[in-house]
């Protein structure tokens, strides 16, 4: 089975993991620290905290700009569940937004008629590798004097107008789940420029400590910690990444050739303001069902994309009957994301655009 994404795990990985494990010393420390530095460097942030997961980064940085009970995020309608269920852990509640056709990230337009007195923040998704359109969101969120929580999971390496995703907003949170670009296995990283943000994080992923080895808990805390394992993985990625960036778009150019005169298939669209990474290559494809099934009968493995939040059945008391999601709804049912992973081999890709060519023009 050729798969759609894996990891590229080799003896650079097993050499930072021996290192820590030389160490004796498995608890976040300096390992940590090392990989904290290397995403400040890439994304020229001010803070870069790491956390146990993307979503716990989420948690913090919805808790630091004090969103809670009572308060309303707004957050696009496609994307995983993450996105909103940090809303919920945060005692809030998710407010499912349309998001833009060529896009797919959230529609601000759209977000205009959800706004109600309790809503507080905005929560943009970077989706498949591009950036949402972070001047709309800044504009809306000044026009409502809202918070801006990036939801940048899938976004490491990507740029809007020049500038790393995650720094336009007030806080943002990336992931390092073992299907990322980059991965620790699991792992999320909190990016602000703030000062008073960063400190808030930090005490919340600390049980509520400002520094490790005391007993004194300033405040509430969880324990959000990164391990140094995980940490020494990271090390190792971030070495990686310029080369899976390179790759991913190889791909990427690779499939536009191979497919480019099917006119059942379209390429997602890139706003040209944004220097996507390609963590998956996605499409419109007519008969996505049939197609994904030909696919893997012929031992390809695809992924469809995320099942919009208004269709999750845990999900069904928030949603609004008097809102239609229909390019949500659509993205769902037409779209597919073809193999991606760094470690696909020329010929295996050869072996897809075959298929699906067989498929469409048979």
């Amino acid at each position: 089975m050729i798969p759609q994404v894996e990891p590229w795990i080799d003896e650079k990985e097993f050499d930072e993991v021996k290192r820590v494990i030389d160490s004796t010393y498995l608890t976040e420390s300096k390992i940590t620290a090392e990989f904290e530095e290397g995403i400040k460097q890439l994304t020229q942030t001010k803070h870069s905290i790491a956390t146990s997961n993307g979503t716990t980064a989420l948690y913090c940085g919805l808790k630091a700009l004090n969103i809670g009970y009572g308060d309303e995020v707004i957050v696009p309608n496609l994307t995983f569940v993450a996105s909103s269920n940090a809303v919920i852990m945060a005692g809030a509640k998710p407010v499912f937004c349309e998001v833009k056709k060529d896009t797919l990230c959230i529609d601000v337009e759209a977000a205009a008629a959800l706004v109600t007195e309790r809503t507080k923040a905005i929560m943009p998704v970077h989706l498949y590798g591009q950036s949402a359109d972070m001047v709309a969101v800044k504009e809306f969120a000044h026009q409502y004097n809202l918070k801006v929580i990036e939801d940048a999971a899938q976004g490491i390496g990507v740029k809007f107008k020049g500038e790393h995703v995650g720094l336009r907003g007030d806080v943002s949170a990336i992931s390092f789940y073992g299907n990322k670009t980059i991965t620790c296995g699991e792992g999320g990283i909190i990016l602000t420029q703030s000062d008073t943000i960063a400190q808030a994080c930090r005490r919340l992923k600390n049980h509520g400590r400002d520094r490790r080895g005391t007993f004194v808990h300033e405040h509430i805390g969880f324990n959000f910690s990164i391990t140094e394992l995980q940490a020494a993985i990271g090390v190792a990625q971030l070495k990686k990444l310029p080369e899976i960036i390179r790759r991913k778009q190889e791909i990427c150019d690779t499939y536009s050739q191979g497919l480019g005169d099917i006119p059942q298939l379209q390429i997602l669209p890139v706003d040209e303001r944004c220097e996507p990474v390609y963590w998956f290559t996605s499409y419109y494809a007519e008969n996505r069902a049939e197609l994904e099934n030909y696919l893997f009968s012929n031992e390809i493995q695809t992924r469809r994309f995320f099942c919009p939040l208004h269709m999750q059945p845990c999900y069904k008391d928030l949603v609004d009957p008097n809102v239609e999601y229909p390019i949500s709804t659509k993205a769902y049912e037409q779209g597919i994301s073809l193999p991606s992973a760094y470690g696909l081999k020329p010929e295996q890709q050869a072996y897809v655009i075959e298929k699906i060519r067989e498929f469409y023009l048979r």
